[in-house]
Formats: C-alpha cells, sequence, structure tokens
C-alpha cells in the first residue's frame, strides 16, 4: 500500500520489477536518491509519487489519471510540460519546481479542477502566465517565480478565492500593482519581487483589503509615489498575532509530509523559507522609487519581524512609531533622504539584530542601548551629521554654553575667562547699583561734587587768560 525507500543511496534506475508491484499500491516515495533515470516506473496503480531531489534526467514522466501527488522537484528534467499532463484531473499536489523545464505551461494545468498546489519556480519557463484559471477552483498556493514569464498578471487569479501564497518573483513581468488582490480573503503570501511592475500602489476602495497579509514583497520593481499607507492600515494580520501559542502554526495543506516554500530577503540575506510558519510577518518595499514620508500608521504592526524600506527616494524624519515595533527583528531604512534625529526609543527593541540607516541625511547622536551598542559603523555611515562611538566621531555637548578662551603664552597677565567674567558682572551689578541711588534721591551732592569740580577749575583758567589778554592788547 505505501513503500518509501526516500533519504537513501541508491543510485541508477528504476528496475523492472516495479512494473509488477500489486493492484493495491498507493504510494511511493524514492525521494533524496541517486536515481537517473525512471524508465521501468509504471504510475498506473499510483495516486502518492514523491521522486525529488535526485539525479533524473529527460524528459518529465506523464502521470496517470488517479495521481494526486506528484513531486518531481530537484532534479535535471528537461524539456516542456506535456499537454497529457491535463489527463491527471485528480491531481492535488503537482510540484515540478527546481529543473530545466522550459517552454509555456499549457493553459488546461491551471483549469484544473482539484489542484490545490502548483510549484513551477526555479525554471526557464516563458511567455505569459495563463488566463483561465477557473471559478470555484481549489488553488491554495501557486509558485511561479524565478522563470522569464512576461506580460501582466491574469485577471482570473481573482477566482482563486482559497489562494494563500503567490509568488511571481524574478521574472519578466510588466504590469500595474493588481489592486484587485485586495479581495482575496485569505492571501497570506504576496511576492512581486524583481519583476517589471510601475506606477503607483493605491486604491480609494482599500476597506478589508488584504486582511490576511503576512508577507508582502514588491522590492526591485519600478513603483513610485508615496508609500501604500491606505493598504498598510489594513493589514490586520500583522497587527495581532499570538506568539505565545504552545506551538508553531505553519502554513499547510492536507498532506503533512509535503511542505511550502517562498524565497524572502531577512537581515540582508536571501533565505528560503520551508516551512512558513504564521508569526512570520515581513513588509519589503526596498529598490523603489517611493517618496513622501514614513506612515506613523507603519508602527501598528505590533507582529512585524522585517521592515525594508532602503533605496527610495524617502524623507522626513524617522517615525517614533516604529518604536512600538517591539517584534522587529530587521530594519532597513538605508539609501534614502531622510532628516533629523534617531529617534532615542528605537533603542528599546530589543529583538533587533540587524539595523542599516546608512547613506541618508541624519543628524545627532546615536542613541545608546542594549542593541545599538552591537551595530557597526555601516549601520550609520554616509550621514554627516550623526556623532556616536559607532562612527568613532564624538559629540560636542558643551554646545550653548560660554567658550573657553585659550590662554596665551604671550598674556602677560595671564587672565582666563572666569576673572573677566567676574568682573564684568562686579561692575555691571555696581553700575545697577548707583543708578538706582541717583533714581531715587535725583541728584546727590557727593556725585555733583565729583563731576562738577573739574569744571569749574576749567572755567577759572579760561577767565585768568582772558584778563591776561586784554592786559597785553591794552
Amino acid at each position: 500500500m505505501f513503500l518509501d525507500l526516500s533519504n537513501n543511496k541508491i543510485h541508477g534506475d528504476i528496475p523492472q520489477w516495479f512494473n509488477n508491484v500489486g493492484d493495491g499500491s498507493l504510494a511511493l516515495a524514492l525521494s533524496h536518491n541517486n536515481l537517473t533515470s525512471i524508465e521501468h516506473l509504471s504510475m498506473r496503480n499510483l495516486n502518492w509519487i514523491d521522486l525529488s531531489f535526485n539525479l533524473l534526467q529527460g524528459n518529465l514522466p506523464i502521470p496517470s489519471f488517479g495521481v494526486e501527488f506528484l513531486s518531481l522537484s530537484n532534479n535535471k528534467f528537461s524539456g516542456h510540460i506535456s499537454s497529457s499532463f491535463c489527463n491527471a484531473s485528480s491531481l492535488e499536489i503537482l510540484n515540478l519546481s527546481h529543473n530545466n523545464l522550459s517552454g509555456h505551461i499549457p493553459k488546461c494545468l491551471v483549469a484544473l479542477p482539484n489542484l490545490e498546489s502548483l510549484d513551477l519556480q526555479m525554471n526557464n519557463f516563458v511567455g505569459s502566465i495563463p488566463d483561465n484559471f477557473s471559478k470555484g477552483n481549489s488553488l491554495q498556493s501557486l509558485h511561479l517565480n524565478n522563470n522569464q514569464f512576461q506580460g501582466q498578471l491574469p485577471l482570473s487569479l481573482t477566482h482563486c478565492i482559497e489562494l494563500e501564497i503567490l509568488d511571481v518573483g524574478a521574472n519578466k513581468i510588466n504590469d500595474k500593482f493588481p489592486n484587485w488582490l485586495k479581495g482575496l480573503p485569505e492571501l497570506q503570501v504576496l511576492i512581486l519581487r524583481d519583476n517589471e511592475f510601475y506606477g503607483a500602489i493605491h486604491s480609494f476602495n482599500t476597506k478589508h483589503a488584504f486582511p490576511m497579509l503576512r508577507i508582502f514583497d514588491v522590492s526591485n520593481n519600478h513603483f513610485k509615489g508615496s508609500l501604500p499607507t491606505t493598504y498598510i492600515k489594513e493589514f490586520k494580520g500583522m497587527m495581532n498575532v499570538d506568539f505565545v501559542s504552545a506551538r508553531p502554526h505553519y502554513l499547510e495543506n492536507r498532506y503533512p509530509n509535503y511542505q511550502e516554500s517562498v524565497m524572502v530577503t531577512l537581515k540582508g540575506v536571501d533565505l528560503v523559507l520551508v516551512k512558513i510558519i504564521i508569526t512570520f510577518t515581513s513588509i519589503d518595499l526596498s529598490k523603489n522609487m517611493f517618496d513622501g514620508e514614513i506612515p506613523h500608521v507603519i508602527g501598528e504592526l505590533h507582529s512585524l519581524k522585517g521592515l525594508n524600506l532602503s533605496h527610495n527616494k524617502i524623507t522626513g524624519p524617522i517615525p517614533q512609531s516604529i518604536a512600538n515595533l517591539t517584534n522587529l527583528e530587521s530594519l532597513d531604512l538605508s539609501s534614502n533622504l531622510l532628516k533629523g534625529e534617531i529617534p532615542l526609543a528605537l533603542a528599546n527593541l530589543n529583538f533587533l539584530e540587524v539595523l542599516n540607516l546608512s547613506q541618508n541625511q541624519l543628524v545627532g547622536e546615536i542613541p545608546r542601548g542594549t542593541q545599538f551598542d552591537t551595530f557597526s559603523q555601516y549601520s550609520f555611515e554616509g550621514n554627516l551629521g550623526l556623532c556616536g562611538f559607532q562612527l568613532s566621531k564624538a559629540c560636542n555637548h558643551d554646545e550653548g554654553k560660554l567658550p573657553q578662551l585659550a590662554s596665551s603664552s604671550n598674556d602677560k597677565f595671564g587672565f582666563g575667562w572666569k576673572p573677566v567674567a567676574l568682573g564684568y558682572g562686579c561692575g555691571m551689578v555696581f553700575g545697577i547699583f548707583m543708578g538706582q541711588v541717583a533714581f531715587l534721591t535725583g541728584k546727590p551732592k557727593g556725585l555733583v561734587r565729583i563731576f562738577q569740580v573739574r569744571p569749574k577749575k576749567q572755567a577759572k583758567r579760561i577767565r585768568k587768560r582772558a584778563h591776561q589778554d586784554q592786559r597785553r592788547v591794552n
């Protein structure tokens, strides 16, 4: 009923006796071996087949009508997908990823009524994505990333109301942002990275848009305009995630041994998430042409673990609300036009492992704290107004105080600023006091004598000199 020979070192071809397996056979697992040929494999009596992670090559084997699970991933198959695949109408899981397949996808393949997961990533498929996803289909995950698909995203994807994962990253798709996907109630992973998407990301009617979204990656495209605040407000799936659950929960289908995988950039490194835990939340809007300021509402995404807004034209300050992202592990705001000081509250992000604020216009002192003290100069370089021990640039904490007059060796008296200030202060106090006395007494006689003695003597000399001159004339 079930034969599992996976994770061994079996090599060569599948022997002929496999054709004699009884009519009751249900499942065959030969993954993670070194098989090179499946010439004698009969699929007549099998409905669960796993030949992944081998060295199989040549054309793809055609599954029979009753096959429900077929994984041929991570081999060396070449050629194209035959339209005969569509005869396997019972297919629920089809994984042909990580091979050397090429050509177009048969339209009938995406119309299979029971298909739940279609994984064609990491091949060389060309052309446009078929636009005949049928109403009432069962599709939950669609992986078409890292191929050479062109054209636009098919509007018939709106029929996939059970879709949880859509990954079309690293293709040549040229289209506006697919606002029409916002109504998919179960969509949790949307990856459009490394394509030729363009225009602004906004919509006038965003109520209940993307309510379950947990991974949002539109990096390395041609998007422009302000950051998609209207959508960020609706990312309910990133706001209240239970981190205290007794055991982790993953995005899974009804096949417990089959694991979905997506590629994300986290902490500056491209990672393949083989099992997608529902508590992992990430936003990547990097390498576009977004401008304007970072919206304060982003601080409401309390479960967010990764935020990348780097390599845009974002202006304004770093909002204080980012300090509310207490689960944040990676923050990249580098290569923008951010101004102002780094909020002190960011030092309280205890889970922050990777920080990049480089190549902006930030000023002031770099905050001190448990995590900030671990970041190197590369996290802050390119901000000429920043100072702190990370940059080996001391901050001047004496700004606004009286300047100190440096003593000179040529100064005979050696007066510094303290005696000068003391004398200035005493003189000012004495002057105020004398002015007050003059105001209260009118014209004190003592002061009058002091200031009038000299004028009287000068007048007497002038009269005596005039008398002498008169005598000479006579």
